[in-house]
C-alpha cells in the first residue's frame, strides 16, 4: 500500500470520526460502526458500516449514512464514494436514497411524512444537557448557576459542551451561562437550577447505558473483541 493511499485512508477515516450517532453523540469510529474502510489506487473509497442490530430503528440508520457520505464526500483527492450500510433491513431503501442524494421522505417514498431535522436536533439538545452535567461533575463543589462557560475549567468535556451548543446556535461565549434551556437558549433560573441538573444527569447517564448496550449488542453479533470495535 502506497504512502498516497495510506494518507488518503487516513483522511477518510478521520472524516468518518466527525460523524456520531445521533443518540448516542458518540464517534462511529469509537462505537465500531465502521465496518471498513479503503482506499485504492485509484484513489476510490470503499467504505461499510454496521449497527448492532438488524432492526435499529431506520430514521437513525439514514442520518449516519447519510452524514457519514457528507463527511467523505469533503475528504479531497478521492475519485469515488461506495458507502453502504450492511446487515441491516432497510439496508438497500437507505443506500440508495443516500447514493442519489434524496431525503428520507423520498428514499421512504410512502412511509416516511417528515424529514430528519427536528429528530436531529432533539437529539444535540439531549446531548447539551449531557455535556452539561458530565462539566458539572468537574466543578468540585462549585455551585454552577452563578458560571459562566469561562469560569469552567477547560477541558475535553467542555470543549464538547460548546460545540454541541454552536451546533444548535445557543449561547457559547466565555461570558455565556452554564445552565440554559437547550430548547430556547434562556439562563436557567437559580429555582429551577436542582431540576435542570436533575434532567441532565438522567440524560447522561441514559446515553452513556445506552451506549454500554451498543457495543455490547455490536460484539455480541460480530464476534468482537473491545479491541477490534474502532479499527475499521
Amino acid at each position: 500500500m502506497t504512502t498516497l493511499v495510506l494518507g488518503a485512508r487516513a483522511a477518510v477515516w478521520a472524516a468518518l470520526g466527525t460523524v456520531r450517532d445521533p443518540e448516542l453523540d458518540e464517534p462511529l469510529t469509537d462505537l465500531g460502526f465502521v465496518a471498513r474502510c479503503e482506499v485504492d489506487d485509484e484513489g476510490r473509497a470503499v467504505i461499510r458500516l454496521r449497527l448492532p442490530t438488524y432492526f435499529c430503528a431506520p430514521n437513525f440508520a439514514f442520518l449516519m449514512v447519510a452524514d457519514a457520505y457528507d463527511a467523505v464526500a469533503g475528504v479531497p483527492g478521492l475519485t469515488g464514494l461506495d458507502i453502504r450500510l450492511d446487515d441491516h433491513f432497510a439496508a438497500d431503501v437507505i443506500n440508495r436514497g443516500v447514493a442519489a442524494r434524496q431525503g428520507f421522505v423520498a428514499s421512504f417514498e410512502g412511509e416516511a411524512v417528515d424529514e430528519l431535522d427536528t429528530l436531529r436536533y432533539d437529539f444535540v439538545r439531549k446531548a447539551v444537557l449531557a455535556g452539561t452535567d458530565r462539566v458539572c461533575r468537574t466543578l468540585s463543589g462549585r455551585d454552577p448557576t452563578a458560571l459562566t462557560l469561562g469560569e469552567v475549567p477547560p477541558g475535553p468535556d467542555l470543549d464538547r459542551l460548546r460545540a454541541r451548543r454552536r451546533e444548535l446556535g445557543l449561547p457559547a461565549a466565555d461570558d455565556d451561562p452554564l445552565l440554559l434551556d437547550p430548547a430556547t437558549g434562556a439562563a436557567i433560573a437559580p429555582a429551577d437550577a436542582k431540576r435542570h441538573l436533575a434532567i441532565a444527569r438522567l440524560t447522561r447517564t441514559s446515553m452513556e447505558a445506552n451506549s454500554g448496550v451498543c457495543r455490547g449488542m455490536l460484539r455480541a453479533r460480530y464476534s468482537l473483541t473491545s479491541e477490534e470495535e474502532g479499527t475499521g
